[in-house]
Parts: C-alpha cells; sequence; structure tokens
C-alpha cells in the first residue's frame, strides 16, 4: 500500500510538472534569473546590543535589500531582508535602544540589536516615496526627512507618525536631504534640495525657519549635515552644501557660518573628542582637525581609509567602516591602523536598461549600485561586466556598445571584441557636459557617424542637451538645450534628419515651466532645429520612436501610440494604447517599441507588454508587469521584472 501511495503521488507530481512546462511553452515566458549582484552598503553604524556586545550595521542594497550586523571581529551575526526596499541610506539609533532603518522606498523598519528579528512600520507620510536621513530625538522618538514632499515626520511606538513641519518644509522644493537633531535646543536642523536650504525646525510646535544666507541658497543641496557638541564657544553642526562640495561649519549659539572645509568628505564624522578634535575622510586618507580652529591646517594620519560610512570613538579607538566594506580600527594615541575586510553578500539589483548587443548578446545595466551583464542566448549563460555607474541608455555602432551614464552625465565606449577592462581604457572614457546628468535617450546614425545623446539635466535645472560625439574624430560636442526648459528622452533618424522627442520634466527638484511634449527635427549639419511638433495633446513626454519598415515614425507621447510621416511632416494616426498618468513628480522614460519579423509591433509601457497589429492599428495586451525592451536575433523578446531579465518567445 505505502509503495502504491508513493507511485500515485509521484505520477500526480510528474503531470503536474509536465502540465507546468507545457503552459510555459504555451505562454512562452522564461525567467533568465537576476542578472547584476552587488555589494554596495549604504546607512552604516556602530552601536551595542542588548548584551554590550560592540557592533557595526550596514545595509547592502539588492531586491530585497538586507539589513547586516557584524561584530568588531568581523563575524556577520545579522542578514535579515528589508522586503520592499532596495536599499536604506541612513541607519540611527532611538534612545530606547532601536535601530531604525529609513528604506529607500519610504518605509520605515527597525531592529532591535541582538534579535534576528525587522519590523515594518509602514510608509510614515503617505505619498513619500523615499526617506533619505533619520534623526534620534528624546524618549524614544524618531524623525526622518522624505522625498517627494519636502516632509519631516515623527515616529514614537506610543503615538504612531505625524508630520512635524505640517507640510513642506520649503514649497516648491522636493528634497528634505539631511536631518539632525540638537539635544541642547531640542531644534531640528534640516538639508533641503535641489535649491539649497538649511531650515530650522522646532518639532514641537512645527514653526519652521531658514537660517542659510543667500549666498548659499543659490547651491543645489544641503546634501549631508553632522553636529558636533562640546566645543568651545556653542556646539558646531557641519553641513555639506553642493554644487561646490564645501562644508560649512555652522556655530549653534552665535548663529553664524565661522568657517569652511574644502577637503572632506561629509558621509561621516567621529564626535569630538575631550581636545575638541573630530575625524574625518578625504580622498582615502584619514584627518582630523579642531572643530574651534578654522584657520589651523587638519592633520593627516593615515592613507589607504577609504570614504567612511560611518565612525565611533571610544576612549582612544576609532572606529571606522568604509563605502567598500573595510573595517577599521585606528589608535589615536599610538597612531596605529588596523583593518579587515567585511564578507558582504552579494544581492540582486533591478535593471536600469537593456539592449541587444553586436556580439548577440542581451546587455543589462544596474539602478543604482551600477555594474552590467551580458546574456548569451546561444549558450544560455549570464556573464558579469563590474565597474560602470548606472547606464540610461545604450546604443550599438559596429563592435561598439555607447554607454550614458548617471550620475554626471558621462559617457564612455566599449570595443566588445577586446576583453573588459576599465582601468586599461575599454570600456573608454569618452568625457561628461557640464549641467546634464542623465541620458535615457542613445542613437547611432552610421550616415553621419555620429552617437547622439539627449539628455535630462542636473537636479533643480529645466533644458537637457543634445549632445554629438564624432566617432572618427573622437570630439564630443554639445548643442545647448535645443528645446527650451524641455529634456531630449528619445531619439531616431529618419528622412536624413535627426528626430526628437522631449519630456517636459527636467533634473529632479524643479516643477515644469512647459506643459506638453513635442517633436522636434535636427539638422546637424547647420546645428538647429528645423521643426518643431505636437504628437498627443496633453502628453508630459515622448519616450520612445522606432522607424518602421514603411518609413514611418512610430512612437509613444504618454500612453498614446502615433504614427508621423516624416516626409509629409504630420500625424497619420494616433491609438490610446493606455491613459496617459497626470505628472505627479517627473517622466523621462516609459514606453519601449520594437518592431518584429512576425510584422507586428511590441510595446511594453506602463508596466505592462502589449502587441499592436500595424494593418488593422488595433493593440492586444499580453502579460505585465513588464518593462525596458531588447530583442535577440531569433526575435524572442526581453524585458524585466525587478532584478529578473525575462524572455519571452512569441
Amino acid at each position: 500500500m505505502t509503495n502504491l501511495i508513493v507511485r500515485y503521488f509521484f505520477i500526480i507530481s510528474f503531470l503536474a510538472s509536465l502540465t507546468s512546462q507545457v503552459q510555459g511553452q504555451e505562454n512562452g515566458l522564461r525567467n533568465l534569473g537576476p542578472q547584476i549582484k552587488a555589494s554596495v552598503i549604504q546607512g552604516s553604524i556602530f552601536l551595542k546590543d542588548s548584551s554590550g556586545i560592540e557592533m557595526v550595521y550596514t545595509v547592502v542594497r539588492g531586491n530585497p535589500a538586507h539589513l547586516l550586523g557584524y561584530s568588531h571581529t568581523g563575524n556577520l551575526v545579522v542578514d535579515e531582508s528589508l522586503p520592499g526596499s532596495d536599499g536604506a541610506w541612513d541607519l540611527a539609533v532611538s534612545s530606547d535602544g532601536w535601530l531604525y532603518i529609513p528604506g529607500a522606498k519610504g518605509i520605515l523598519y527597525r531592529h532591535r540589536p541582538g534579535t534576528q528579528k525587522v519590523e515594518n512600520l509602514g510608509i510614515p507620510l503617505p505619498g513619500e516615496t523615499t526617506i533619505w536621513n533619520l534623526a534620534a530625538g528624546n524618549n524614544g522618538e524618531m524623525f526622518g526627512a522624505t522625498y517627494p514632499g519636502c516632509r519631516v515626520f515623527r515616529y514614537h511606538p506610543s503615538s504612531g507618525f505625524s508630520d512635524v513641519a505640517k507640510g513642506p518644509l520649503v514649497q516648491s522644493e522636493n528634497y528634505a536631504r539631511s536631518l539632525v537633531y540638537h539635544d541642547a535646543s531640542g531644534k531640528l536642523y534640516a538639508g533641503v534640495g535641489s535649491h539649497a536650504d538649511l531650515i530650522e525646525l522646532d518639532p514641537e510646535t512645527g514653526e519652521k525657519k531658514s537660517i542659510l544666507p543667500a549666498d548659499l541658497k543659490e547651491k543645489e543641496f544641503i546634501y549631508s549635515l553632522e553636529i558636533l557638541n562640546g566645543g568651545p564657544n556653542g556646539d558646531r553642526m557641519l553641513a555639506l552644501v553642493t554644487n561646490g562640495s564645501f562644508t560649512v561649519v555652522y556655530n549653534l549659539e552665535s548663529r553664524t557660518i565661522e568657517y569652511k572645509i574644502n577637503e572632506m568628505d561629509m558621509k561621516a564624522v567621529s564626535p569630538a573628542d575631550k581636545n575638541g578634535r573630530f575625524y574625518y575622510t578625504w580622498k582615502s586618507g584619514l584627518y582630523s582637525r579642531r572643530i574651534s580652529e578654522g584657520s589651523e591646517a587638519p592633520v593627516k594620519h593615515s592613507e589607504n581609509v577609504g570614504t567612511a560610512n560611518a565612525m565611533a570613538l571610544d576612549g582612544k579607538m576609532l572606529w571606522i567602516i568604509n563605502s567598500e566594506g573595510l573595517l577599521s580600527m585606528f589608535d589615536t594615541e599610538k597612531q596605529v591602523l588596523s583593518s579587515r575586510k567585511l564578507m558582504i553578500p552579494g544581492q540582486p539589483i533591478s535593471l536600469q536598461s537593456i539592449l541587444k548587443g553586436p556580439d548577440g548578446r542581451i546587455w543589462s545595466g544596474g539602478y543604482l549600485a551600477g555594474g552590467h551583464a551580458a546574456y548569451d542566448p546561444v549558450k544560455d549563460v549570464t556573464m558579469p561586466y563590474p565597474g560602470l555607474h548606472q547606464t540610461e541608455g545604450m546604443a550599438v555602432n559596429g563592435t561598439d556598445i555607447y554607454f550614458g551614464i548617471y550620475p554626471k552625465g558621462m559617457y564612455y565606449k566599449y570595443n566588445t571584441t577586446k576583453p573588459w577592462n576599465i582601468q586599461g581604457g575599454n570600456p573608454l572614457f569618452l568625457g561628461q557636459i557640464p549641467d546634464q546628468s542623465r541620458s535615457f535617450a542613445v542613437l547611432s546614425e552610421p550616415k553621419s557617424k555620429k552617437i547622439f545623446f539627449g539628455m535630462v539635466p542636473e537636479y533643480g535645472m529645466l533644458g537637457g542637451h543634445l549632445v554629438g560625439y564624432d566617432i572618427e574624430s573622437g570630439k564630443l560636442k554639445t548643442y545647448g538645450v535645443v528645446m527650451k526648459d524641455q529634456s531630449v528622452v528619445s531619439l531616431v533618424f529618419a528622412n536624413n534628419m535627426l528626430w526628437g522627442g522631449t519630456s517636459v520634466s527636467g533634473g529632479l527638484g524643479i516643477a515644469p515651466s512647459t506643459t506638453v511634449a513635442k517633436l522636434f527635427s535636427w539638422d546637424d549639419k547647420k546645428a538647429q532645429v528645423v521643426d518643431e511638433i505636437i504628437p498627443v495633446s496633453g502628453a508630459s513626454a515622448i519616450t520612445t520612436m522606432i522607424l518602421a519598415p514603411d518609413d514611418n515614425i512610430w512612437g509613444m507621447a504618454g500612453g498614446t501610440l502615433f504614427v508621423f510621416d516624416p516626409r509629409q511632416k504630420k500625424i497619420l494616426k494616433s491609438l490610446e494604447i493606455y491613459p496617459t498618468r497626470p505628472l505627479t513628480s517627473h517622466v523621462w522614460r516609459d514606453a519601449f517599441l520594437i518592431w518584429h519579423p512576425d510584422g507586428k509591433i511590441y510595446g511594453t509601457g506602463n508596466n505592462q507588454m502589449f502587441r499592436v497589429d500595424p494593418v488593422t492599428f488595433t493593440v492586444e495586451f499580453l502579460f505585465k508587469p513588464a518593462s525596458l525592451l531588447a530583442m535577440d536575433d531569433q526575435g524572442r523578446l526581453y524585458f524585466h521584472r525587478s532584478a529578473e531579465l525575462w524572455q519571452y518567445k512569441p
């Protein structure tokens, strides 16, 4: 009887497996798994657990992110996932001993050191998608700074969440980027961007007061804040100012800026010691200076420390964890440094871009943590290619792949016939354009032997450049802002002209000044715009355009598919695929289109895949979620779901 039961369940399991395989073949979907893994750490902190054991905690990016806790000997003792978040920029310990974790997707978590449990406390304020910094107050309360509402919340275990400032810290700004709590005064200080401001906030009354001098309000962010207590003539606050990248020293008693420091990392500083001296890093070196002596030269103590993520001063011992996961201990009396590398478990990261390379492989670029990978459809293997930052867009010319890299609008070229060797110049750095940030639109134009990049500007700015790279001369040239106050987010070549699609959005942190996206033509010989057309009324962005076999341009503006004749320069027809969403923050990309060998157009947009019959002009929705889009030499389509690359065979 037992054997019969075993055989019965075996047959049932086999049939279920066979049915699943057949269904998988019928729908043509295959999960190729995560493509890129990274060991990029963010928020870090030193603390003691409930047993008094010294520990260092950090968060490794991933899908999901993981909270990691290490003993001072470097042993991993806590490894807990943060479901719903792909990272955390900060960590903070409350006065009652809880470790709080601000999830990068707007969720607040907490963890009791000494345990193996993480609690999800939820989203503090509706509509806020990112928590940047935390600051511990009194009696177990925790404060947090958010985006995109430029707000500050309070959390207390007995009363939950509340909006401290009762609205944005600064009207029309998006970023409350940095936050500290001053014990002596009970005041909060918040750094704002992308138009710099520094706000003193009374958490009891919600009263807000700007304390930043007018000349510094012309900068981009108050990106980091630290308070050093116990200095002569008052406590000091350090504030990192971007662009410009200098730190100002603000006396909280006299309420004046005493001096500025140009050569200093501000991700973390140590508390001041008994002599008023604090430690920090700069270009991998360890330095110290007396907080009250602006004219006194800093002291350099050591090389090869890296950029500090967190510091702690325990008597004469200074503890440092850097952004690469190096744990260092520095004896401030003996001036001796010792270090050990923490084993950071790699985590899958979201895909930001995909493309069929000239080698027939499907190339992927990673979100935020960067890095690349290439999936070989023939060998069914993925190879990693680490080292570059976040790729927004890619294009192929011959055997080369061109990358548009964030941040700071950088451009690279990789020769796929030679080994990947960043130090050896392959990929080769081509340059960058000031005040430009992201290049979602990258187009290879064989006739002119140029690569064109459509740009989104830096934070707090409107107006993306059109940039050209001459393949033969190796020269990079910007044509400046070609459509006033708009970004260039899609490009196609048709009828001997370059055509660009725009977005009304600029860099993060500034509202659009225009209301509708435009289609424009560009005469590269004369370096000027020729035509300017609105293909779809009310659309905020034209996120994709392709040249069809009939030599017409097929594109997506908002959720509407349009067909444009570049010879007659008119819209031939249009079809709403999905409703255009109201613009609440920004839109740089959404839809992707590919003309398939089966004669149909396949697309992704609004997180779904669809198919359009170009003859009947009807749409069929295939599945979701799905975003990004590429096609291999066999006509198989590729898209992503978070960190996973998926294959679809129509």
